[in-house]
């Protein structure tokens, strides 16, 4: 199993509330690079995922991936607290691929008074609207980023003490994902991860697992499903979403903060895996 430290959960506050709803919750096919947590404390409602349909109740948290497109349903009153948040750029794997985090938990006696801490402490970080578009856009974020950013290191340390109490509920019930029980490939997507911002190479990678490079790319492709460089593309893009989600940098800096010398490769491979380009993508954002 790989493991992620507790001291590199850099869990970034986004948004934090309580939203009252009257069968006015209805938004389709919404994604985003960051996790989505809600806590019910009243009614119900239905979100919609790729695989199954989760039935929101009172008294009960549940988790949105990042990166996970969703549709929510509600059809009377519905009351709930949201936490957005991400985890910051670094090296090691993020949660949700170390971990098969269940949807659904069971809240206690404590769930509720961290949320309504957390919006006692960032009454600002409120949404404006319920509507996700109107806040999932880069003018909005970069905003929520700053405000973060620039708190006090123990006002920080707080808040992402209340943030890790709240996922502690989900880790608790989860499971370690084996992605592999190979100790070779277990080396490499170390390696993959703690390079992401860097031009990796498979012969490389080779190397890492101590294998010739055509067994290698038969080997990956056999563990994972795809083959290395789909992979280390997949999870750049993944990185520059967040990146052009979260940050101002350009189209350019980004391609170069993710190893990428050809500004036009980075931006044909975000194309041919997103359907548009990291302009579009922005832009869609504003």
């Amino acid at each position: 199993m790989i493991q992620i430290p507790i001291e590199s959960m850099n869990l970034m506050l986004l948004n934090v509330g309580l939203a009252r709803h009257n069968a006015d919750w209805n938004w389709k096919d919404i994604s985003s690079p960051f996790i989505r947590i809600f806590y019910v404390t009243e009614g119900e409602a239905m979100v919609h995922l790729q695989k199954q349909n989760v039935l929101l109740r009172p008294r009960h948290l549940y988790i949105i991936p990042a990166y996970t497109v969703h549709s929510y349903e509600c059809h009377g009153v519905f009351v709930h607290y949201y936490l957005h948040m991400y985890e910051g750029f670094k090296s090691e794997m993020n949660l949700q691929e170390v971990y098969e985090l269940p949807t659904e938990v069971e809240g206690t006696e404590v769930t509720e008074r961290l949320f309504e801490y957390l919006c006692d402490q960032l009454p600002d970080a409120r949404l404006p609207q319920a509507d996700p578009r109107s806040y999932d856009t880069t003018a909005q974020t970069s905003d929520y980023v700053a405000r973060y950013r620039d708190m006090e290191l123990w006002k920080k340390m707080e808040l992402r003490g209340a943030m890790l109490m709240i996922m502690s509920h989900f880790i608790h019930k989860s499971r370690p994902r084996v992605w592999t029980g190979d100790e070779r490939m277990k080396r490499v997507l170390e390696h993959i991860h703690a390079h992401i911002g860097d031009s990796i190479d498979v012969e490389k990678l080779a190397g890492v697992a101590n294998v010739t490079k055509p067994y290698f790319i038969k080997l990956f492709k056999q563990e994972f499903g795809s083959s290395p460089v789909q992979y280390i593309n997949n999870k750049k893009v993944e990185r520059a979403q967040l990146l052009l989600y979260t940050t101002d940098k350009t189209v350019k800096e980004v391609a170069y903060t993710l190893g990428f010398n050809d500004q036009n490769y980075f931006i044909r491979m975000f194309h041919k895996m997103t359907g548009i380009t990291p302009q579009e993508y922005r832009r869609r954002l504003k």
